[in-house]
């Protein structure tokens, strides 16, 4: 929704707030943004998990969590954002959050945050 926001309001910073689960489905509106030098700032908060599957998995009690887990490899938010050519930083505090927030809405086109909401 963001790429498609940036596109109908170019003029417009558009900031997007998402889970890692959720930027797994949609990781290639990276490129579009990075292609089309869009004003997003998109902060990825990080937990490791596909949470809406967790609780999906939760009703049907099945007791697995195999399938709802994002780790083991983890995902570096940071490398997959550049290598779609996306400037990108990690944040590990609220105060580094606050500094790439700054960073992002000051630079044309494109940034990505990776907030780690866990350690790892």
């Amino acid at each position: 929704m963001a790429t498609g926001a940036a596109v109908a309001a170019p003029d417009r910073q558009v900031i997007n707030i998402q889970a890692d689960g959720s930027a797994m489905y949609t990781l290639q509106a990276l490129w579009t943004q990075a292609h089309e030098q869009l004003q997003v700032l998109t902060i990825v908060c990080v937990n490791n998990s596909y949470a809406i599957l967790q609780v999906e998995a939760m009703r049907q009690r099945t007791g697995s969590s195999f399938l709802t887990t994002l780790s083991g490899p983890s995902i570096d938010w940071v490398a997959l954002a550049k290598g779609m050519g996306v400037p990108a930083g990690r944040a590990d505090s609220v105060q580094g959050l606050a500094q790439l927030m700054k960073e992002g809405l000051a630079q044309k086109g494109p940034f990505l945050i990776h907030a780690a909401l866990v350690a790892g």
